[in-house]
């Protein structure tokens, strides 16, 4: 087991004199919080968590729905106002019985309630897939890192390009399944250019954008023109890494079963995220949930007018922000992999899952291309 040596701590060393000299703990102390990295595991998803400066109660912009519903509830104050009108100034009775509200409530509520419910099951199902794709580089990196040699020999340059290969692969993986289920298509590629033409062949060489220069192999070829996902793809290439770690003796028959098992998982949670990008919701409940919602707003103040007068307006406008406000939080729910306020967080989550799975790749390559850092992947400790 590793000693720990109280005068060496991250990296800072002091000598007994230091220890006991005056100022020396305010010394270390300062010191130890100078060299700290500020960063920690994920970082950026928690820091997109701002405080807030206001209740929720009196937010009206950042994440709130108002402008999505604003003119259908300006719309049926407008339409209270007529019939308060009507009712005051010309004497044209509505004369609908109140019981006729309760009703309708019933109804409205029970299809926005299914509906809302739907969409949140779709924003959660999209969170937990991510994290099983999360979960599965984590785990694929986790072994190919400490399993990929052979016990007794030293691995060669080569074997250990090919490791770092599969790796960098794995760490583009959660990148190129978020610009897949947001259509961004050919978002690993550079736009081309003359520089990309051989003049002689009349070949092109792809080149890649700086999100992905460092991570996929030098001159790979997407094929999405052609219908083939780049994250389908990549798996395939860490497919072709465990078999040859398999011929190569590193992993034995039931390793090299769960190594494809993850690899398995990882397709699985990307088609359940493409089953919820892809999949819309019927237009048939669309155009009958706006229909009851628009009947609901038109008998309202039908029902109120006599009793409510001029307060119609204000009430009405009330309940048709409230109902419209329920609809239009379930219409951004059910696609939860865009930019917008309500949506996953994906760009920071894979940022965070990249920081991660680099930071085990600099300790793996610093075992033998420099002094050991933390001793991660030293057999002895």
């Amino acid at each position: 087991m590793a000693s720990f040596d109280s005068n060496h701590v991250n990296g800072v060393s002091y000598t007994d004199d230091d220890a006991t000299s005056e100022g020396s703990v305010a010394d270390r102390i300062a010191e130890l919080n100078r060299r700290r990295q500020v960063t920690f595991p994920n970082k950026r998803t928690i820091e997109r968590r701002k405080p807030r400066r206001w209740p929720l109660v009196l937010r009206f912009v950042k994440g709130a729905i108002h402008s999505n519903i604003a003119i259908a509830a300006v719309l049926h104050a407008l339409f209270t106002l007529l019939v308060v009108c009507l009712d005051l100034y010309v004497n044209v009775r509505a004369d609908l019985p109140p019981s006729i509200v309760p009703s309708l409530s019933i109804v409205v509520g029970l299809m926005l309630v299914f509906r809302n419910q739907t969409s949140y099951n779709r924003f959660w199902d999209g969170r937990n897939n991510l994290t099983t794709i999360i979960t599965a580089t984590r785990n694929l990196t986790r072994s190919f890192l400490c399993t990929s040699y052979k016990t007794g020999q030293d691995t060669t340059d080569a074997e250990r390009a090919d490791i770092e290969r599969a790796v960098r692969i794995l760490m583009a993986i959660p990148s190129s399944v978020k610009n897949s289920l947001r259509a961004e298509w050919g978002a690993a590629w550079a736009p081309i250019t003359k520089q990309d033409f051989n003049r002689v062949s009349g070949a092109v060489t792809p080149r890649l954008n700086p999100d992905y220069a460092q991570l996929l192999p030098l001159g790979l070829k997407g094929h999405e023109e052609e219908g083939l996902a780049l994250p389908i793809e990549l798996t395939a290439l860490l497919e072709g890494f465990i078999k040859r770690g398999h011929d190569r003796g590193w992993f034995h028959a039931p390793g090299t079963s769960q190594l494809t098992v993850q690899v398995n998982t990882l397709i699985d949670a990307y088609g359940k995220m493409e089953t919820i990008r892809y999949t819309q919701y019927p237009v048939a409940i669309m155009i009958h949930q706006r229909q009851v919602l628009a009947l609901f707003g038109a008998v309202l103040p039908l029902a109120i007018v006599e009793e409510s007068h001029w307060w119609s307006i204000l009430i009405v406008s009330l309940v048709m922000f409230t109902l419209y406000g329920i609809e239009a939080i379930a219409c951004q729910l059910e696609d939860p992999f865009g930019y917008d306020k309500n949506d996953i967080k994906m760009d920071a989550i894979v940022e965070d899952a990249r920081t991660e799975l680099s930071v085990m790749l600099n300790e793996w390559r610093s075992c033998n291309d420099g002094p050991i850092k933390k001793q991660m992947f030293v057999e002895e400790i």
